[in-house]
């Protein structure tokens, strides 16, 4: 088996993110439409022979505890009983806070890798199931390809969407997704589309509008990016804020264009969406 892998954990973008009611236990159902993008962590797994599971240097803002990573690979090696352990190194380019599903990439790309650097063969419905109570996102990444999300976000059905580029705007802020999900005011009733193909203005994401209200960082940097791309929102809870094009040169543009008018602080970023999950092949 092998005994060291570096693997890739990529970003998501939802296309659209509609919330369509609240269960009686506190979690919220939801329809999405989830997008990979090539902004990636990059995590390093050492196999270790005295059943440790532990992290590798630090990630500022998570501790080791915390991390969604070392929960992952907890989680897995209690659910597969190994007797094996693992060394996990991040270096982190998905900012935390943005909406870009980082931490729960982090964790899904760490069960695929595990399933390999471990030989285990699960198949990739099994991994699901420890990635569920990881986080609503992480099952989606373990599925690895673009997908509409209902449910909780474990109802999964994989999607075709045209190759686009992305500009990412991440504002100077960190948003909780707990608050805004408890907010009194976010709108928890939009009705369930019964389609399963969108058009690419479709939707809108129902919890931008409290993210906003609370972070004028967030309502600035959307405001800033509909002046070159009217349809341009919001991705998961915030802060981070998107436009697609189709062309890297028509992207490049807005980009320059966007950077001109924001503050100090702000961040940008052009990613191409993905097709597939580049450990897509680590599971059957």
């Amino acid at each position: 088996m092998t005994p060291r892998l570096t693997v890739s954990a990529p970003a998501k973008v939802n296309l659209f993110l509609h919330v369509t009611g609240r269960r009686t236990d506190g979690y919220h159902t939801l329809e999405s439409l989830f997008a990979l993008v090539d902004l990636v962590d990059t995590i390093t797994l050492t196999r270790r022979d005295d059943g440790v599971v532990l992290r590798r240097g630090s990630v500022p803002g998570v501790d080791a505890e915390d991390d969604l990573a070392i929960r992952a690979a907890r989680a897995l090696k209690a659910a597969a009983r190994v007797a094996a352990g693992v060394s996990i190194e991040l270096v982190k380019r998905i900012p935390l806070g943005a909406g870009l599903g980082g931490g729960s990439s982090d964790a899904a790309s760490v069960l695929l890798a595990l399933n390999r650097l471990w030989g285990l063969d699960w198949p990739r419905a099994r991994l699901a199931e420890v990635a569920m109570p990881l986080g609503a996102d992480v099952p989606f990444f373990v599925g690895g390809r673009p997908a509409l999300a209902r449910g909780i976000g474990e109802v999964l059905t994989a999607v075709t969407l045209p190759t686009r580029w992305v500009l990412l705007v991440q504002p100077n802020a960190h948003v909780a997704s707990g608050s805004v999900f408890a907010a009194d005011e976010l709108t928890r009733d939009s009705p369930s589309t019964k389609i399963d193909v969108f058009s690419e203005a479709y939707g809108r994401n129902d919890l931008a509008a409290v993210t906003c209200a609370r972070h004028p960082a967030v309502r600035a940097a959307l405001a800033t990016l509909r002046t070159v791309s009217p349809d341009a929102r919001m991705t998961g809870s915030g802060a981070c804020v998107f436009a697609t094009f189709e062309s890297h040169d028509g992207a490049q543009r807005a980009r320059a264009a966007v950077a001109a008018a924001l503050s100090s602080g702000e961040v940008t970023h052009v990613a191409r969406t993905l097709d597939r999950h580049p450990l897509l092949g680590f599971a059957r």
